[in-house]
């Protein structure tokens, strides 16, 4: 449910581009993340920082697309945000503090090397996914865009952690 949850800005924008245009999905997603957001405050929830991080780029971005009617500040979006992720991990590990293994370590338990392993690799699939994303807008349609940052965002981010958990169960010991 989380996973529907963590995607609702973009099955909206997703689906505001299919009815309107580039414009009004952007408006759509800042309103579904300050929605996300609002929700979870309503609920007393814990709001992830990464979810706060999205905000503000959606905001800077959208907002920036909305108020220059140029798309290329929404298309940069993902981008900046998966360059993020992987700079955030970059600058963990760097400091000696592995954040997948800090957010992941109550499910399961691998040895350190793997762990470190396992945090470089999310810092290589953020890099990649950034990079593909600029890829996707700059080489192909708008309407081309729009699917890949939906269908081919989730399902490469699918195969991803498909292929971890492949990886990962060489090693891996499942905690009570």
């Amino acid at each position: 449910m989380k996973f529907l949850f963590d995607l609702f800005p973009v099955i909206l924008f997703f689906a505001a581009f299919q009815l309107w245009d580039i414009y009004v999905a952007t408006g759509v997603a800042i309103a579904a993340t300050f929605a996300q957001i609002g929700w979870l405050a309503l609920r007393r929830k814990k709001i992830d920082p990464m979810l706060w991080a999205s905000l503000a780029i959606i905001v800077v971005f959208g907002g920036l697309t909305l108020a220059l009617r140029d798309k290329t500040f929404i298309q940069w979006k993902p981008t900046v945000l998966y360059w993020l992720f992987a700079a955030v991990l970059t600058g963990g590990a760097l400091a000696r503090r592995n954040l997948i293994r800090a957010m992941m370590s109550k499910q399961i338990t691998l040895p350190e090397p793997v762990w470190a392993k396992l945090n470089w690799s999310w810092v290589g699939f953020f890099a990649f996914m950034g990079a593909a994303n600029l890829y996707v807008a700059y080489h192909f349609s708008e309407s081309a865009w729009v699917n890949f940052k939906l269908f081919g965002g989730l399902g490469l981010m699918l195969l991803f952690v498909l292929a971890q958990g492949v990886v990962l169960s060489r090693y891996a010991e499942d905690k009570p």
